[in-house]
């Protein structure tokens, strides 16, 4: 399941990934916020939070996180991973170069640094 994080401004799509992640929850919950977002600002930063009760992906998600939003990634502006499991990290740090957005990941315990980072201004 993918739960939208509040209080964050509105060119920011915050979520937290709960139990396991299905292909639903993404064309259900994250594509249309992430589109909003964009039609909104023109741009979207995105903070994704994978902690201790994220359990995985089922086989359709793990497509869908690979190619979630790629007919928008020019609007993406800056990407925050916050986790702590080791073949997420790995596999965003490897994968970060094809990104046109900045990306970091962060541990879970920096969590509120990652929320600076990703609504700190770029100038």
């Amino acid at each position: 399941m993918i739960d939208l994080l509040e209080g964050f401004p509105d060119n920011v799509v915050a979520f937290e990934a709960v139990g396991e992640v299905t292909a639903h929850d993404y064309k259900e919950v994250l594509d249309p916020a992430i589109k909003a977002a964009i039609a909104q600002h023109g741009s979207v930063r995105v903070m994704y939070v994978l902690g201790n009760r994220f359990t995985g992906y089922s086989g359709a998600a793990m497509w869908d996180d690979a190619v979630i939003g790629t007919e928008e990634f020019r609007h993406w502006r800056r990407i925050a991973v916050v986790t702590d499991t080791p073949w997420v990290a790995h596999s965003v740090n490897a994968f970060a170069w094809m990104m046109p957005a900045r990306i970091k990941v962060f541990g879970t315990a920096d969590r509120a640094i990652a929320r600076d980072w990703i609504t700190a201004d770029d100038s």
